[in-house]
């Protein structure tokens, strides 16, 4: 590749996870060109659930409060088998530990337009529609991408880096050789998605109606929204089952034609996936195109989100020269036995779903009975890379946020940067050399105030912490000596000032 860069990253996609990329993108001074076949935006909901550590990730982009106004609390959540019998409640809606509810539902139409206005408004970076990439292609120094406009046009963008964020039909994951791992047995679905109005519906936010007879899913989303979820069944007539008069059926009189109006019934194929290469020199893939999972967690689109939350300070440091591009290998590293986590469990929670077998069922409820805290697994922590949880298990996970007594969230004031929190008496205690290095770094906030790092501190189990700007522990630290350790693996901390690259 000769001569310049047209821009740093190219972002195949432009679905929520392409849009969320290409945000986190401008934010950090990268400059981006998003390319999407599509020449409108998607109208109708495929993602419905956030959780707070996601909504914590676009908190960074200055849109909590449209996200919140778009957004809706759970509240509420249960299990139930063919008998109606409740075999676990979950507690949902909690107000946790990332300075959000632990779980959200939306309408994804109503986020992606506040995402895509984020793109608009923000310089370097920009959104193109009705783009179609016909090569993606490793060279010299970085990627040629040659597209297609909608009226034949032909364009080759010259980039550092691209981004694969184009679903679980990646082009760009076949054109780099990437097979996909296969997890438990795929399952085809039927998803309902509309309006209910002046009718109660069921009254917990999300249900998984363990039906032997016919197993089904209930969301409820903003507003007057509903989405409830059917498994195709033997002898079931595709264009039959989404009728309206078949979705009363079904949803045993729950979506009645006479109150719900449906604006999307789809079949949908319930699958497990893993992409065995989730990087082929300068192209990385993320979202759907690196991982797929059955919606029982809601952790889809949760995933993709922390794929590219993961990535883009990591190209930021290297572009200024900040990192080595050896930083650029940890992403597969930790994202991916994290994504792995949540497909196993999400497959597993639609093995016990889906089973129509009622000898089975009844184990199942039995199990479930028995254990109920499988219901809600905890998120793990990242896989090797850039912390140091192989020496403590404290590390590689996801930190907490204090909400602040004035309503303002600690990262608000911190910006994507590391953040050393630390008490006064042993940050004192920390070499003098170190310190300068530390307080002349622009990538790094100390934070010493007792009222932003006590939560911290408290949630690590720790005397101090660094913490990534991803949010994640790069470790905590009982010592002087221990912090000093880990503000030395803080990139380029105790280097000369970086050159661009």
């Amino acid at each position: 590749m000769s001569g310049p860069f047209d821009v740093d990253v190219v972002v195949v996609g432009g679905g929520p996870v392409g849009v969320a990329a290409l945000a986190m993108l401008g934010q950090v001074g990268l400059t981006a060109v998003g390319l999407e076949r599509d020449t409108e935006m998607w109208p109708t909901a495929r993602a419905v659930h956030f959780d707070g550590e996601a909504f914590r990730a676009l908190q960074a982009l200055g849109v909590a409060d449209a996200l919140a106004d778009a957004t809706l609390p759970m509240s509420s959540m249960h299990i139930q088998n063919e008998d109606g019998e409740v075999l676990v409640s979950v507690p949902t809606g909690r107000f946790g530990t990332q300075a959000w509810h632990d779980d959200l539902t939306f309408h994804q139409p109503d986020v992606e337009r506040v995402l895509r206005d984020v793109v608009d408004d923000t310089p370097g970076v920009e959104l193109r529609c009705g783009v179609t990439v016909t090569r993606v292609a490793n060279v010299a120094d970085g990627v040629e991408v040659s597209t297609v406009d909608a009226d034949g046009s032909t364009t080759t963008l010259r980039a550092r880096w691209v981004i694969a964020a184009d679903g679980a039909r990646s082009s760009i994951r076949h054109a780099i050789g990437g097979t996909a791992e296969k997890f438990g047995h795929d399952a085809q679905w039927v998803v309902v998605d509309g309006h209910l109005v002046d009718s109660e519906g069921y009254e917990d936010d999300m249900i998984f109606l363990c039906h032997h007879t016919r197993p089904a899913m209930w969301i409820r989303l903003p507003g007057t929204r509903v989405r409830m979820e059917f498994m195709l069944l033997d002898g079931d007539d595709p264009e039959e089952i989404v009728t309206p008069a078949a979705i009363e059926r079904i949803s045993r009189g729950i979506l009645p034609q006479a109150t719900f109006t449906a604006e999307r019934q789809a079949l949908y194929t319930f699958r497990g996936r893993i992409a065995e290469r989730w990087r082929d020199g300068n192209i990385f893939l993320a979202g759907d195109a690196a991982h797929l999972a059955p919606p029982c967690f809601g952790q889809g689109l949760c995933a993709g989100i922390r794929d590219v939350a993961n990535l883009v300070w990591k190209l930021d440091l290297v572009k200024r020269g900040a990192a080595a591009p050896a930083l650029l290998d940890s992403y597969e590293t930790e994202r991916k036995p994290h994504a792995r986590f949540w497909v196993e469990q999400a497959v597993t929670a639609a093995g016990f779903l889906q089973t129509t077998d009622p000898g089975v069922a009844r184990q199942r409820d039995a199990y479930i009975r028995a254990n109920p805290l499988a219901a809600a697994p905890v998120s793990p922590p990242l896989g090797p890379g850039l912390h140091e949880g192989d020496r403590d298990d404290r590390a590689g996970r996801l930190s907490v946020q204090p909400l602040l007594k004035d309503g303002v969230r600690l990262d608000d004031m911190v910006g994507l940067h590391f953040v050393v929190a630390v008490p006064s008496a042993l940050y004192t205690d920390l070499d003098p050399v170190l310190r300068t290095q530390l307080e002349s770094s622009g990538d790094v906030v100390v934070l010493l105030d007792p009222a932003k790092i006590d939560p911290i501190l408290d949630g690590a189990g720790a005397r101090a912490v660094v913490i990534r700007p991803d949010r994640y522990i790069l470790g905590a630290a009982d010592s002087a000596q221990d912090l000093g350790r880990l503000i030395r693996m803080i990139p380029g901390v105790t280097v000369p000032e970086p050159q661009n690259a």
